[in-house]
């Protein structure tokens, strides 16, 4: 009955429940670049060329003590980022079920150079989920439930966050030193590996550049790095998605059964790929509310 209440207050609000824009880097930036940022607005609202990587906070009902929250990445192969249809629009469905969204802006790796195109997603996640636990008290978060939310090339990225998180940096600056650990992931049509066989070969390029070395193939295929520390995931997909292939969710989902950890698969028979939240048609529209139970059922939010 409470997230009825809340879904029902921002449905006749009619308004964003966007807060603040925070830059991840206040100070000296990794592999910072003079890029500038280019704003398409059309049905997915696009994002590319970022030069500043921001968190866009979406908080939920304050009244909500304590409340979870998850960071979002949005897809768009590792070039651009499906900013609304991946992002705000999610963080807004979050936002009705008693969840503090963050949406990230990234810096996406085919703009970089060869030298830093690997180094920069990954980077700026870590820095964003850091922001987001060190700041916890502040946005009444509970700091042992913070999860990450990725599609497509977000997927990956959210999938390496689960698998190349640190416990904080040795370093007397207290923001670093928090872990950038999720606490679960949800991964939406992701793209998992890296190998060629399949891969999505734009997400790859774009990341590793045209011809990586076997070992950053592997350091970059999730279902080859899974840890048993690397946290419970559900995993959203279409068997019929011919762009990121379900083999992809499949093997992530056997290697965090070979360690113990809780997952989740859901394999829809259509769907394709990029349906975001709005644009889900048939059984595959479902995927939010079987995430919901999901949230339910590991008691990140409550009944």
């Amino acid at each position: 009955m409470k997230y009825l209440l809340i879904t029902l207050l921002f449905l006749c609000s009619g308004i964003s429940a966007q807060d603040s824009k925070t830059p991840i880097y206040p100070g000296v930036m990794p592999c910072a670049s003079n890029l500038p940022i280019q704003k398409v607005t059309n049905s997915i609202s696009i994002k590319e060329r970022i030069s500043s990587p921001q968190l866009w906070y979406y908080p939920t009902d304050k009244s909500i003590q304590n409340a979870p929250a998850v960071l979002v990445l949005p897809g768009g192969g590792y070039q651009n980022l499906a900013f609304k249809k991946e992002g705000t629009d999610v963080a807004e469905w979050l936002n009705t079920l008693g969840i503090n969204a963050f949406v990230l802006m990234y810096r996406t790796p085919y703009w970089e150079s060869a030298s830093c195109k690997k180094e920069i997603p990954i980077s700026d996640a870590k820095q964003a989920m850091r922001i987001i636990r060190f700041r916890a008290s502040e946005w009444n978060i509970n700091p042992n439930k913070i999860g990450v939310l990725g599609f497509s090339a977000g997927g990956h990225l959210a999938a390496t966050l689960s698998t190349q998180f640190d416990y904080g940096k040795n370093t007397f600056n207290k923001r670093d030193s928090v872990s950038s650990r999720p606490d679960f992931s949800i991964l939406v049509y992701p793209v998992i590996s890296m190998i060629d066989a399949y891969t999505h070969k734009g997400s790859k390029q774009s990341l590793l550049g045209i011809n990586p070395t076997n070992e950053e193939v592997i350091a970059f295929s999730n279902e080859l790095q899974v840890k048993t520390d690397t946290p419970p995931a559900i995993l959203i997909h279409a068997s019929n998605d011919m762009a990121v292939i379900a083999e992809n969710s499949i093997m992530y989902y056997k290697a965090l059964l070979e360690k113990n950890i809780p997952a989740a698969l859901h394999i829809w028979e259509d769907g394709g790929h990029g349906f975001g939240l709005d644009q889900a048609k048939g059984s595959v529209k479902s995927w939010s509310k079987i995430t919901q139970e999901w949230f339910l059922q590991r008691g990140i939010i409550k009944y």
